[in-house]
């Protein structure tokens, strides 16, 4: 199926314009144009466009995207690139929730402690008693990047 630029921005929610810059930074290499000229997407494009954001997520540049879109092109030759540079993300990716993961467990821990406390009345019931989740890591933090 094709579909023109504006029923693609209305199914994914970004903006034409954003479709429109891909297209322009070589991002979207097999767009075709309509008859009229103007850029049409295949359900293959739709999934193109689904791999740009999923990069951009990870923190790839537009650069570095097209560097990506450019293995695609050369085919079979650039698959071990290609994969290695997923694996790299998926690392990058599984740190960022690990450190998301160590946050939350202090925002519980203190959501905690203040229903306590608030529950009593007054701090003084909780403070001080536990240490923060995670505290031996953060205190040492600084030692593990000076080895």
């Amino acid at each position: 199926m094709e579909y023109t630029i504006q029923q693609v921005s209305k199914m994914t929610g970004i903006p034409s314009s954003t479709l429109r810059f891909y297209d322009k930074a070589g991002l979207l290499p097999f767009l075709s144009r309509g008859a009229s000229g103007y850029r049409m997407f295949s359900d293959l494009d739709l999934g193109s466009i689904q791999i740009i954001q999923c990069l951009k997520k990870t923190g790839l540049s537009i650069d570095q995207i097209r560097l990506f879109t450019e293995w695609v092109r050369e085919g079979d030759a650039t698959l071990e690139k290609r994969r290695e540079l997923f694996r790299q993300q998926k690392k990058e990716i599984e740190s960022r929730i690990k450190a998301l993961e160590e946050t939350l467990d202090v925002v519980n821990y203190k959501c905690a402690y203040y229903d306590e406390a608030i529950a009593a009345g007054t701090e003084k019931v909780v403070f001080g008693r536990d240490p923060l989740p995670h505290s031996e890591e953060f205190i040492h933090a600084g030692l593990k990047e000076e080895a």
